[in-house]
C-alpha cells in the first residue's frame, strides 16, 4: 500500500492510495500521537510515545509496532475490551457503533487540535473526539463531546474521557493515596493482569484520599530519571474513575467521570462534554512526567501561573476560632517584622446571630461578627497598611450549618431529601449548598462580591470546602434529573469561579477542602495554590510533598511552618527543619508568633530573606527530585534548576536516625556538567553552616559522583537548604 505524507496546520497525516486512509500525526517537543481515521470507518489509536515524524510513520506500520485499537470503543457491537461509552437510545437500544464522519484540524490560540466527528450508523447520536497539542509544552489532552441529534432524549450511563492503550511490558503503576492529615502518600506496584480502579466519590472534594493522576512505566520499575513513563491527569473536580485492565497484550485505561449514580439523561440538541484528560509520555523516567506537567500548569492550568507567591501567615493554628482586632493586629506586626508579605485571617471571623466559635454554627452567615472585630475588616485592612502587608480572609462559601440565619431561610437551597433525615457532616451541623441552583451559584459569588465591594484592598481568599455531599437529592433539579447532582455541582461550581475570576483576575484565591481534597486540575485554573494537607508536621510533609509534586509545581503548592510540638501529630522539630521543608514548596507560616523566642524570630526572619531570593528558583524551576523518603535511604533530597541551568536550589532531609546509619551521596541530576557551581547555604543553624558552603565544583562532578552529606547528617532532623549558582 502507498501512502503519501502532508503537513497541514502543524499535523501530519497519510493519504493512502488504497481506500483513502489518512494517518494523524500529532506532535509536541519530545512526544507523538498517532490516530488513523477514515470515512465510514473506525477511528484506531495507533501509537503514543517519544517524538516521531512523518517519516516514520511506514515504519511505525512495518515494526510491527502499532496499536490499531479503536479511540473510542462502545458498547453494545463488539465483545472484548471495556468500553468508554455507554448510551441507552430514545426506543431502548443499548448499542452503539460509531464510525468516522469527518476529521478537522486546526489551531487554537494555546494549541494544535485534531477533532476526529464520529457518529452512530443508524441512531441520531454524534460524538467529536478531541486531540489538542499544547504549545511550547510536552502535553497533548483529550476529551469528547457527546451531541444529541434526535428529537427526543436518550441516556448517558458511561461517558469516558478517554480511553489510552500502551503495549504491554513490566508495567508498573504509580499512583497516590491516604486521608485526612495523610494526603496523597505514594504507592507503586507492579501491574499483573487483571483490573485496578482509582476513584472517588465524596461528591465535593476528590484528593482527600484518592488521586486523578496516576504514571504508567513501560520498560519495568519506574526510576526518577530514567525509563519509558506515560503520565495522566483528569481535569476534574469531581467523582472520578481511572480503570487500567491488564491482559497478556495490551493494558488500557479509562479515565473520566464516575458514572455511579450519574446516568445523564441528554436532551434533543444537547451537547454534553467530557472532563479534559492530560497525558504526556516521558524517556526520562518520572522526573520527565513531572516537569512536563508542571511548566504545562505554570502556563495554562493554574491561574496567575508564573506570577511569584507571597510569604504569609496563616492565624488557624495560631488562635483556630478566637479571632479578635487585637490579636490579628499582634500577628499581622509579627509577620510583618520577619519579613512576611501577606497575612491571612482563617475561620471564627463571622456570624451574627449565631456567632461562629466553633465549626457547629454560623456558616453560611456573611456578616462580621462586631464582638470579636470591633473595627470589622476595615480595621484590619488599615492596619495591614500600616503594617506594609496584604491581607487575606477564609471562606466557605458552597457550605453551611444547620444553626445559621442562612439554613433557616433558604432550606431549599440545601442538598437534602425531604422524605428522610437531614445527615449532616462536620460537627454533625455542615450541610451542602445546592450549586446546580442559579440562586445558589448567585449566592456563592455573591459572598466573595461582596467582600471585595466593601474591602477591595483583600488580597487573598482561602477557600474552603470541609463536607462531602451526604444527602443525595435537589430541591432545583427535576426527578428525571436527580442523577445529575454530582455533575451539575461542579459545573455550577466552576460557573462561579468562572465569574470571580473574570471580575477579579488579580485576587489570589488558595483552594482548601479539609486540607489536600482539591489538588485537581478541575479547578486550578481557577486558583493560585491549593493548600496540601491540615496536616503541617515537617516530617511527614516531606512525603505528601513529594508525593504532590509528581503531578503539581510547587508555586501552588502551599507548604507553611508549623509549632515546634506539632498540633497534629505532637512531633517536635527544629525551626530549621520546618523552614527547611516549607521553602521547598510556596513558603507560609501556620504558627503563634508570640510562642516563638527571639532567636526564633530572627533565624525566620533570616530564613523568609532567603527563601525571597530563591523563590523564583523553587516556584518556577525544573524539579529533579535526588533521593525518595519512600526509598528508605534515611534521607530525602530534591532540587529546582533554572532553565539555563545557573543557579539551582537544592534541599536535603534527614528522615531516619540510626546510629551508623548508611547516609548515600546526594547526585545533583539537571545541571550543566561543563558548569562550575558555588554552593552556599541558605538557613545556617547560628554559627553552623554546612561543609558544602561556599565550596566551588564542576557540574560534571555534582551529576556524576555528587557530594557526600553525612557530616552535615549526624542529628536527629538533620535539613540542608543549599543554592547552588554558576561561576563565570
Amino acid at each position: 500500500m502507498i501512502k503519501k505524507y502532508l503537513v497541514l496546520y502543524g499535523f501530519a497525516f497519510s493519504i493512502s492510495l488504497s481506500g483513502f486512509a489518512k494517518d494523524y500525526l500529532l506532535s509536541t517537543n519530545k512526544t507523538s500521537l498517532l490516530i488513523s481515521a477514515s470515512e465510514g470507518k473506525k477511528s484506531l489509536f495507533q501509537y503514543y510515545g517519544g517524538k516521531v515524524t512523518e517519516d516514520d510513520i511506514k515504519g511505525i506500520y512495518e515494526a510491527g509496532t502499532a496499536l490499531n485499537v479503536e479511540t473510542y470503543p462502545t458498547f453494545g457491537v463488539t465483545p472484548g475490551i471495556e468500553k468508554a461509552l455507554s448510551v441507552v437510545h430514545a426506543d431502548g437500544t443499548l448499542s452503539t457503533d460509531l464510525v468516522v464522519d469527518k476529521v478537522n484540524q486546526y489551531q487554537s490560540e494555546d494549541g494544535n487540535i485534531l477533532e476526529i466527528v464520529m457518529k452512530d450508523r443508524v441512531y441520531p447520536l454524534k460524538i467529536k473526539q478531541f486531540y489538542k497539542a499544547y504549545k511550547e509544552t510536552d502535553i497533548i489532552s483529550t476529551w469528547v463531546e457527546i451531541l444529541n441529534t434526535g428529537s427526543k432524549p436518550i441516556h448517558l450511563h458511561k461517558f469516558s474521557s478517554a480511553f489510552l492503550p500502551v503495549k504491554r511490558g513490566e508495567n508498573w503503576l504509580t499512583h497516590f493515596h491516604g486521608g485526612w492529615a495523610a494526603e496523597s502518600m505514594l504507592e507503586e506496584e507492579k501491574l499483573t493482569n487483571g483490573q485496578k480502579i482509582i476513584a472517588n466519590t465524596d461528591g465535593t472534594r476528590n484528593t482527600q484520599t484518592d488521586y486523578p493522576s496516576v504514571m504508567l512505566s513501560v520498560d519495568g520499575r519506574p526510576q526518577e530519571e530514567t525509563g519509558h513513563v506515560i503520565g495522566v491527569s483528569l481535569a476534574w473536580s469531581g467523582n472520578y474513575i481511572i480503570k487500567i485492565i491488564a491482559n497478556n497484550m495490551m493494558i488500557n485505561l479509562l479515565a473520566g467521570i464516575l458514572e455511579d449514580n450519574s446516568q445523564y439523561l441528554l436532551e434533543s440538541d444537547e451537547t454534553f462534554t467530557t472532563p479534559e484528560l492530560a497525558m504526556t509520555c516521558s524517556l526520562e523516567g518520572k522526573g520527565g512526567v513531572s516537569r512536563a506537567f508542571h511548566r504545562w500548569a505554570l502556563k495554562y492550568k493554574l491561574h496567575n501561573g508564573y506570577k511569584e507567591r507571597d510569604v504569609l501567615l496563616n492565624s488557624w493554628e495560631g488562635v483556630y476560632f478566637n479571632v479578635s482586632q487585637s490579636e490579628m493586629n499582634k500577628m499581622m506586626r509579627e509577620i510583618s517584622s520577619m519579613g512576611g508579605e501577606l497575612f491571612v485571617m482563617d475561620d471564627g471571623w463571622f456570624g451574627d446571630k449565631y456567632p461562629r466559635n466553633s465549626a457547629a454554627s454560623g456558616l453560611g452567615d456573611w456578616t462580621v461578627n462586631k464582638n470579636k472585630l470591633p473595627m470589622g475588616i476595615e480595621g484590619l485592612v488599615d492596619y495591614a497598611k500600616k503594617q506594609k502587608i496584604k491581607f487575606g480572609i477564609w471562606i466557605e462559601p458552597e457550605m453551611a450549618n444547620i444553626k445559621s440565619e442562612l439554613f433557616e431561610k433558604y432550606p431549599d437551597w440545601i442538598l437534602k431529601d425531604d422524605n428522610r433525615p437531614l445527615t449532616a457532616g462536620r460537627s454533625k451541623t455542615q450541610v451542602v449548598l445546592d450549586l446546580s441552583n442559579p440562586e445558589v451559584q448567585d449566592f456563592v459569588f455573591g459572598v466573595v462580591d461582596d467582600l471585595m465591594k466593601k474591602y477591595p484592598e483583600i488580597a487573598y481568599i482561602k477557600w474552603d470546602a470541609n463536607c462531602g455531599i451526604m444527602n443525595y437529592a435537589s430541591q432545583y433539579l427535576p426527578s428525571d434529573k436527580q442523577s445529575h447532582i454530582y455533575i451539575e455541582y461542579h459545573k455550577g461550581l466552576v460557573n462561579v469561579l468562572k465569574r470571580i475570576r473574570e471580575k477579579y483576575p488579580e485576587l489570589v484565591m488558595q483552594a482548601c477542602a479539609s486540607g489536600g481534597g482539591r489538588m485537581n486540575y478541575g479547578l486550578l485554573p481557577y486558583f493560585e495554590e491549593f493548600w496540601t494537607s491540615d496536616n503541617t508536621d515537617a516530617l511527614q510533609r516531606v512525603y505528601m510533598q513529594w508525593s504532590v509534586s509528581n503531578f503539581l509545581p510547587a508555586a501552588a503548592m502551599a507548604a507553611h511552618v508549623s509549632a515546634e510540638k506539632n498540633h497534629n501529630t505532637g512531633r517536635v522539630t527544629p525551626l530549621k527543619y520546618r523552614f527547611d521543608v516549607a521553602m521547598s514548596g510556596r513558603l507560609g507560616m501556620e504558627i503563634q508568633p508570640s510562642d516563638m523566642s527571639v532567636e526564633e524570630k530572627e533565624f525566620a526572619k533570616c530564613a523568609i530573606e532567603s527563601y525571597k531570593k530563591i523563590r523564583p528558583i523553587v516556584q518556577f524551576g525544573d524539579l529533579y527530585r535526588l533521593v525518595s523518603p519512600y526509598d528508605n535511604k534515611g534521607i530525602a533530597s530534591l532540587m529546582y534548576v533554572t532553565p539555563d541551568k545557573d543557579k539551582a536550589v537544592a534541599f536535603v532531609y534527614k528522615i531516619h536516625h540510626l546510629r551508623r546509619a548508611i547516609i548515600p551521596d546526594v547526585r545533583f541530576y539537571g545541571l550543566d556538567k561543563n558548569k562550575k557551581y558555588r554552593i552556599t547555604d541558605l538557613t545556617p543553624d547560628g554559627e553552623k553552616r554546612s561543609l558544602l558552603d561556599g565550596k566551588i565544583f564542576s557540574g560534571n562532578q555534582l551529576m556524576t559522583s555528587g557530594v557526600s552529606i553525612i557530616k552535615d547528617m549526624k542529628e536527629e532532623y538533620s535539613s540542608l537548604a543549599l543554592i547552588l549558582e554558576e561561576i563565570k
